[in-house]
């Protein structure tokens, strides 16, 4: 079906605009003024009525299966205090009386007002004793249990941690906390058995949420194959490919070990018949943990403790192991990497595998968050690419200097410099560790303020960026993250049909009001897939 669009202010590249575009077969075939537009005869015409159009947006690394669970659990981020956690968990509990094992997410301590500390045991124990409950940190990186998950699991000190994990304990007691690894070997061991065919109904679900925001293709990290529940959702997503999918998912697959790696490599890596909107991506590595929880790994304690630099998620030489099978098999590595030495530990295993500081296989680094400028110099050297989310700013902004001192705080979150410095940067959002609201992201990259407009001038403002260095970082930058540069993040000739019409020209708009633009209409494949 031909599909013309006219009288409107597309974006094409920068400094490049155009009034019209026609969209045949779900790819763009012609673009030009609308005098050009009379010429391409036949199909439907869609009056853009002045608005600005802009490639479909490209989040470029979240958790969509996540995203879409997470609506199904107890919703924390609204709790300003332990007390606020109990009380949701307890409404929940009373709308789901059936509920065998209570999930909530989206909790963190820094925003409680009554004690700033990890939950534990015995706070849970005030929901219920009776069910297990797990509720997860907002960054996914901490958890805490309930007495009667830890009388289920049988969680002492005899209990065989994961390597990388930690459980926590007050004296030979265990208080509940759960650390990095043991995170997810936890939800391994009590996973919820959903069938691939309710994965598929979930994918589809927070997809349609996901285009409601312009969002037409994600890097997602939710298949840990070789995981406990890594047949489930790996058929989930097979499924999805089928279902008239809305949403183009590149996978950044998570592993259990080398072996694990190497099986799946011998098998046969890509499972996919449709990989325009299921595709088989980088392996995806954890080092480290986040900055709010204090496990990302540092060069120097945290200076508002310094009892710990952070987690080693992964030894420099596993590291190493995983990058080079990657390499040896053609896969790219992206890695979630946070705290400096984290970032350290990964630019040391991509260099053994680097050549010429040649980077054929894009191999990436996931949040690039505490850095020096030195760090930067080195991946840019190397050119290693850069996949951040500029809306942590929102919360990080006010810890960030407690946690590691003024100083390396006024180098991290460098947008401006990692774009001046010619790395690939592209722009995610992480979620659900925050929202997928692209608009709110952008607010972060270029104002630099939180979405309560914190503080006057933005928060080390010279690290601001352009309105279209930040399009461009969530469309164009973020497709060449996934080696699909010539085919979609663009709106040329032979690309995706996949755009985005917003209610205001977010070109010209003054930066403090960005926040207010509107997704108008969604399409992917030339197909209108959201419509306000």
């Amino acid at each position: 079906m031909k599909k013309i669009l006219k009288n409107g202010n597309i974006f094409v590249e920068r400094d490049h605009f155009v009034s019209a575009l026609c969209i045949e077969d779900g790819f763009i075939t012609h673009v030009g003024s609308n005098e050009d537009a009379t010429k391409w005869i036949g199909g439907e015409v869609i009056d853009l009525m002045g608005k600005t159009v802009v490639p479909g947006f490209n989040d470029s690394h979240m958790h969509l299966l996540s995203c879409g669970l997470f609506l199904q659990k107890a919703d924390l981020n609204n709790a300003n205090s332990i007390v606020d956690v109990v009380k949701i968990c307890k409404e929940f509990l009373a709308k789901h009386p059936d509920t065998k094992i209570l999930y909530g997410r989206g909790w963190n301590q820094d925003y409680f007002t009554d004690e700033k500390r990890l939950l534990t045991r015995w706070d849970l124990d005030k929901i219920t004793t009776n069910i297990p409950v797990f509720v997860t940190r907002t960054c996914g990186h901490v958890a805490s249990v309930n007495s009667k998950m830890i009388e289920i699991l049988h969680l002492d000190k005899s209990f065989d941690v994961a390597s990388g994990g930690e459980l926590g304990f007050d004296g030979d007691v265990c208080n509940g906390i759960l650390y990095e690894k043991l995170v997810s070997q936890i939800e391994g061991l009590i996973g919820e058995s959903l069938t691939g065919q309710d994965i598929c109904k979930v994918l589809c679900e927070i997809a349609a949420t996901a285009n409601a925001c312009g969002i037409t293709s994600v890097s997602s990290n939710d298949m840990p194959i070789g995981s406990p529940g890594g047949d489930a959702i790996e058929e989930g997503f097979l499924l999805y490919e089928k279902s008239n999918p809305t949403l183009r998912i590149n996978h950044q697959i998570s592993f259990l070990d080398l072996e694990t790696f190497n099986k799946r490599i011998e098998e046969g890596y890509n499972k996919s018949t449709n990989p325009s909107f299921n595709r088989y991506g980088p392996i995806k590595l954890f080092i480290d943990g986040s900055l709010g929880a204090r496990t990302a790994l540092m060069r120097m304690p945290y200076n508002d403790d310094p009892s710990t630099n952070g987690s080693e998620v992964l030894t420099q030489e596993e590291i190493n192991s995983f990058v080079k099978m990657a390499s040896e098999n053609g896969i790219q590595c992206v890695t979630h990497g946070i705290g400096n030495l984290g970032i350290d530990n990964i630019l040391n295993a991509y260099e053994t595998v680097n050549t010429d500081g040649e980077n054929p296989l894009r191999n990436g680094i996931i949040h690039v968050q505490i850095t020096d400028i030195g760090q930067l110099h080195r991946m840019a050297k190397n050119k290693i690419l850069s996949i951040v989310q500029p809306i942590f700013l929102h919360y990080d902004m006010h810890i960030v200097e407690d946690r590691v001192g003024k100083e390396l705080a006024s180098t991290s979150y460098a947008f401006k410099t990692m774009k001046d410095l010619g790395l690939n940067t592209s722009y995610g959002s992480d979620s659900p560790v925050e929202s997928f609201n692209v608009i709110n992201c952008i607010h972060c990259a270029v104002n630099r303020q939180d979405l309560k407009f914190y503080p006057d001038g933005g928060f080390y403002p010279d690290e601001k960026v352009s309105i279209v260095d930040a399009i461009e970082a969530y469309t164009a930058k973020s497709a060449y993250t996934s080696f699909e540069e010539n085919i979609k993040g663009k709106l040329l000739p032979g690309y995706y049909g996949d755009l985005v019409v917003l209610s205001d020209n977010i070109f010209t708009i003054e930066s403090k009001n960005i926040t207010d633009i509107k997704v108008d209409m969604t399409m992917v494949n030339g197909n209108v897939v959201y419509k306000r």
